[in-house]
């Protein structure tokens, strides 16, 4: 039997203890959860959307802090917090930075441009911007400029690899007829000639505006000025390129397979390199659709096809999601996406472009994969958020 001692101790640990933690239903500061209720509707995800403010108490009034790039956003934010008769003070930078002046918008002016997470060529790569896509710019710090693509995505991309611009200029770009590199990988020359100079790589999705059109080459223009000659016969003009793509579950097969081999690279969305979700949005950019950039993303999209690995219900281009499984305690986690080609296989940048079995008897047979196949959606000619196609939208075509 324990003693009456032993036992008031033990109470007395126990009141310690609980009064030591923090009160669930202790009330918090109303303009902490309007700014989390701002920030979940309008950006839930800090990839494709900027909300970072923060509110602090100087005497009777909050003053709010911070930059976004989604005035909609700070003006809701303004809006609740006056219908509560909550006293602020607005300090907060909506981007773009004024500093830029008419510069906000910016051409990407190498075959392609490493977007990364921070100001910084040490920092992480975040994604991929080819040649003649147009961005928007919103802040600067040192040669870096903070940008987002037409996919929405958002990083930071060194001042070699674009050419600023003022809306005219992005939209004069935008209107010129272009050509599009079709090819894997190439170059553009200094003159016609097989000897001529090289003026840059190129690699496939790369736009450029058409200058002239001769027999056996396209004379183009960067977006910085310069001219080349492309050979014809590793070009098209975009717009005739759109009208022949008859992009079908067999071309984006054929398109991913001529990736074959190309090395993993984290951030990378080109044929100089991608990672497993920036394999798959190259293979549809290819085939006339923009697909989100990341698999957590790209999950989220087309239609359910599959989540219990009955994969004779899957059709050729077909997106396969893996990861983590839901549990009580932990939520589903995407992490790699693959490709279906028919044949029970897929294939996929892991290491390197390469096809994976799901037949336990293959010599190709991924049972890891496998064991962390979550579901398969259709992305293919599906409609909905996130999803581009490029024959209905004045995205690169004039």
């Amino acid at each position: 039997m324990k003693s009456l001692s032993g036992i008031c101790t033990i109470a007395l640990g126990l009141l310690i203890i609980t009064s030591c933690k923090d009160d669930p239903n202790k009330a918090k500061d109303p303009i902490e959860i309007k700014l989390a209720e701002i920030k979940n509707e309008f950006a839930p995800d800090k990839r494709v959307a900027l909300f970072d403010v923060a509110a602090t108490k100087n005497t009777e009034k909050y003053i709010l802090k911070g930059e976004t790039n989604l005035p909609d956003a700070l003006s809701a934010l303004k809006r609740s917090l006056a219908v509560d008769s909550i006293p602020f003070i607005d300090s907060v930078q909506v981007l773009p930075a004024d500093y830029l002046g008419k510069n906000t918008k910016a051409i990407i002016n190498i075959s392609v441009a490493n977007l990364r997470s921070n100001p910084g060529h040490s920092s992480e790569l975040a994604t991929q911007a080819t040649l003649g896509t147009i961005v928007n710019v919103y802040k600067k710090e040192d040669n870096w400029y903070y940008v987002q693509t037409p996919d929405d995505y958002l990083a930071w991309v060194d001042d070699g690899g674009i050419e600023l611009a003022d809306s005219q200029k992005a939209e004069n770009w935008n209107s010129d007829e272009k050509m599009i590199y079709t090819q894997t990988y190439g170059h553009a020359y200094l003159g016609p000639y097989d000897d001529a100079s090289i003026v840059s790589d190129l690699t496939a999705g790369n736009l450029l505006t058409i200058v002239k059109s001769e027999a056996e080459n396209f004379i183009v223009r960067f977006p910085d000025g310069r001219n080349a000659y492309v050979r014809r016969n590793e070009a098209m003009p975009y717009n005739e390129w759109l009208q022949n793509l008859n992009a079908s579950n067999e071309t984006l097969v054929s398109t991913a397979q001529r990736l074959m081999g190309v090395p993993y690279l984290w951030g990378g969305t080109s044929a100089k390199g991608v990672d497993c979700s920036g394999f798959t949005k190259t293979v549809y950019f290819l085939n006339g659709m923009v697909i989100p950039r990341d698999a957590s993303q790209q999950v989220h999209t087309g239609k359910p096809i599959d989540s219990t690995r009955n994969f004779e219900n899957l059709q050729k281009g077909d997106l396969l999601f893996f990861g983590r499984k839901a549990t009580d305690s932990t939520a589903e986690k995407v992490v790699h996406v693959g490709m279906w080609i028919g044949n029970n296989e897929f294939i996929h940048s892991s290491g390197k472009v390469s096809v994976s079995s799901m037949n336990k008897g293959s010599k190709n047979y991924d049972e890891y994969n496998l064991n962390r196949y979550l579901r398969t959606k259709r992305v293919f000619k599906q409609k909905g958020k996130g999803l581009i196609d490029l024959t209905q939208t004045r995205f690169f075509k004039d």
